[in-house]
């Protein structure tokens, strides 16, 4: 692959494992093909909040964040979409009128609602017991988003989506029937097992805002080289000259990546690296 690419790369369960920890050798992967003329994005469902120093101290170009509804480069914010004040207040009314805790993902931070720290925690457990990952049954809310601000005004104008415990899938149904403008989804378990919903703009995945980072950059998806675990990746895989699903990921996007490395815990993301001779 002698011309220069564009590297799109999810975070959780694809640049770090799913407890949250990056192995070094996707590190030293990131910083050998940046030193040999690729650029390196992260391409995350996560907020700019949750991007820790751990992360950026790797060394990326910039970020797709909020699952595409904001796109930096090099420090400079090309786009950024979020919910309007007036959806904001209205998604959070109808959560504390159905007895349902949150919390908002914006780029100034988490804010979590007012009992969700507690209610919280067992659906973080099973979610982290779902992945696989080791001691889970001792996983705090605040393990899991260390940097949640509680007690803050939940009615806000920079909130990128919002998150929500579902006491059952019958939330996320009636949340999708309450804000049909929006585009509401389920995460941490497939179909009737999920544990979250969440409540976004539509017409906004990865896919579009890589086109937007992609224009900016005077390049295409023929430059693009992809990576990720998760259903929700698919769309920017599929935009892209190659897609790469790690060992990890879930049979769906195994099955459609066009090629797949191993499990990131496992040097996953220095294998595919090598593979693809981005780093020699």
């Amino acid at each position: 692959m002698g011309r220069r690419k564009i590297i799109f790369l999810d975070v959780d369960g694809t640049l770090v494992d799913y407890k949250g920890r990056l192995p070094e050798s996707a590190a030293a992967a990131v910083r050998l093909a940046r030193q040999q003329g690729h650029k390196v994005y992260i391409c995350t469902g996560r907020s700019r909040a949750e991007v820790y120093s751990e992360i950026w101290d790797i060394g990326l170009d910039g970020m797709i964040g909020g699952n595409g509804n904001y796109v930096e480069n090099s420090g400079q914010v090309l786009m950024h979409r979020c919910l309007s004040a007036g959806e904001c207040r209205r998604i959070v009314d109808w959560l504390h009128e159905r007895g349902l805790e949150f919390y908002l993902e914006c780029n100034a931070g988490l804010f979590g609602s007012e009992n969700f720290e507690t209610a919280g925690e067992p659906v973080i457990r099973m979610y982290s017991r779902r992945k696989g990952a080791e001691g889970s049954g001792l996983l705090t809310v605040k393990d899991a988003f260390p940097e949640m601000i509680f007690g803050a005004d939940l009615y806000r104008d920079d909130v990128n989506k919002i998150s929500f415990i579902l006491n059952s899938y019958q939330d996320y149904t009636d949340a999708a029937a309450a804000f049909p403008d929006l585009k509401a989804g389920t995460w941490g378990g497939a179909g009737e097992t999920a544990l979250f919903g969440d409540l976004a703009l539509k017409d906004i995945d990865k896919a579009y805002a890589m086109d937007i980072l992609l224009d900016h950059l005077n390049a295409s998806a023929e430059d693009a080289i992809v990576f990720g675990d998760a259903r929700v990746d698919i769309p920017m895989l599929q935009h892209s000259s190659v897609g790469v699903a790690m060992g990890n990921g879930g049979e769906e996007i195994r099955a459609m990546a066009d090629y797949v490395t191993d499990d990131v815990e496992c040097d996953g993301l220095w294998k595919a690296f090598a593979y693809l001779g981005l780093i020699k």
